[in-house]
This record gives C-alpha cells, structure tokens and sequence, in this order.
C-alpha cells in the first residue's frame, strides 16, 4: 500500500501541491482528475520518489519510500509515465522483458511472464517486431506491458501508477487497456491512474481524487466526486450527470 499524509511539494518558491493526504489501496483503483496544471503529474512524481517532499511523508507499505533500496523498492512499485522514450530498436518482448529487471526469476519464468503481460496489454500479436517501427499508441501499450510484467501477477504490497495511459489510444483501446489495468487490481495490485476522460474514470475506478491549483477538492466514490456543481467550479464545464443506462455507474454529458 501507498499513502501520503499532509503531503507540500515546492517548486522554484511556489508551492504546486499542497495537503494531500491519501492511500492507494491494495485491490483499488484510484483515479486522479484535474484541470492542466492542477498537480496531478507532480503528485505522481512524488509518490514514485522522483520528487522529494517540502513537507510530508510518502510511505510504501508502512517504510518511509525514500529508506527503500531500488531492487526491492522496484518490485513492489511500478510507474509508467505520460511520455516513454526509447530510441533502439528492440523487439517488442525486448522492451516488455525489462520489467523483469529487478527481478531473478530466471529466463524461463520471466519469458513467461512478458508473455502474460503482452497478453494482458493486447500486443501479443506486436511480438517480434521492432519498438521503432511502432505507432505511439501501440508503444504506449507495449510500455503498460512492461509495467505489468514488473509487478506480475499483481497482488497485496504492489502498487502500481500511471499517467494518461489511454492518451494515445483509439476508443476500443482506452478501454482494452483500462480493463487490463482493472484487471491487475483485482488481483490485488493497488492502482493509482491518472486520466483526463470523467467516463473512463467514473467507469474503472473505485476512488476518485480531484485536484485544482495542487490542492484537493474532493476525494471518493465517483458518484460523490462527480457532481455538476464540483465539475462546474473546477473544470468550467457545464454538465449533466446521469446514471448509465446499463451499468450504473455516472455518466457525464457536456451541456
């Protein structure tokens, strides 16, 4: 598990996030919502350790994250980032094989594993072929892959986060690839994601946080978050908020 308490990141004398006090939770997804520039990347930032705190503490399953080692700190914590780059031409379960880095599960059992994991990320039919000469989008869903053979099979004490995963992705595949993401926490996994669609969001995750200015506005159930009023302070949108006809969970129609 994953949680902050009265989490302050500072950047260049302005304070961009402020109060967070939040866990990730083995089994859950927790979905990050926010206009550009409310916090969500840097939030991400810090609960992966890339960023250290101003004040406040990041803590991965009861040790402060910054007193972890980076092979075991690896193996219970995975992140995909909005942007991955790689410029050699690798074979796709090349690429996917580097989650098993810190492990020593040996050859066979990790070959096993990529092949699991390109399954679960739909691109087992990219096996083989060059990373180079794929389109973004399926790049974007090799590197899920690779964060997915990380932490396989996804369990209790593993979490996993992830920013704007479905951003290059066409709609059949925002959903291919959340359900695989839905999927690892159910197996246990916590999941931290952070999205920009309010119907992706409302559809795979059990929690939401929503960020403005770095500093929470709310923070639950979606049906709770997602209110036309809040959506309306902190997005500027009118909205109509329904619940969808078949599975019930809201449905957000711009006015």
């Amino acid at each position: 598990m994953l949680r902050t308490e009265n989490l302050h990141i500072r950047r260049n004398q302005k304070m961009v996030l402020s109060d967070v006090t939040l866990e990730v939770r083995p089994g859950e997804v927790l979905g990050v919502l926010g206009p550009n520039g409310a916090g969500k990347s840097t939030l991400l930032a810090a609960l992966c350790g890339e960023l250290a705190p101003t004040q406040g503490q990041v803590w991965l399953d009861h040790q402060a994250l910054n007193q972890w080692k980076g092979p075991q700190r690896a193996q219970r914590l995975a992140v995909l980032p909005q942007t991955s780059t790689l410029d050699f031409a690798f074979r796709v379960e090349e690429v996917v094989g580097m989650g098993r880095l810190p492990h020593q599960t040996g050859h066979v059992r990790d070959a096993e594993i990529v092949h699991e994991a390109l399954k679960a990320a739909d691109v087992e039919h990219l096996a083989g072929r060059s990373y180079l000469a794929l389109s973004g989008g399926e790049r974007q869903r090799v590197h899920l892959a690779r964060v997915l053979a990380q932490l396989w099979p996804g369990q209790g004490g593993q979490t996993l986060l992830l920013d704007e995963p479905t951003s290059m992705l066409d709609p059949l595949h925002q959903h291919t690839t959340l359900k695989a993401i839905r999927a690892f926490a159910d197996r246990g996994a916590a999941v931290l994601i952070i999205l920009h669609d309010l119907n992706l969001a409302a559809r795979y995750c059990d929690r939401l946080l929503l960020l403005e200015d770095g500093q929470p506005r709310a923070l639950g159930r979606p049906r709770g978050v997602l209110q036309p009023e809040l959506l309306k302070a902190v997005f500027g949108l009118d909205v109509l908020v329904q619940p969808h006809p078949e599975l019930g969970h809201p449905l957000i129609i711009a006015r």
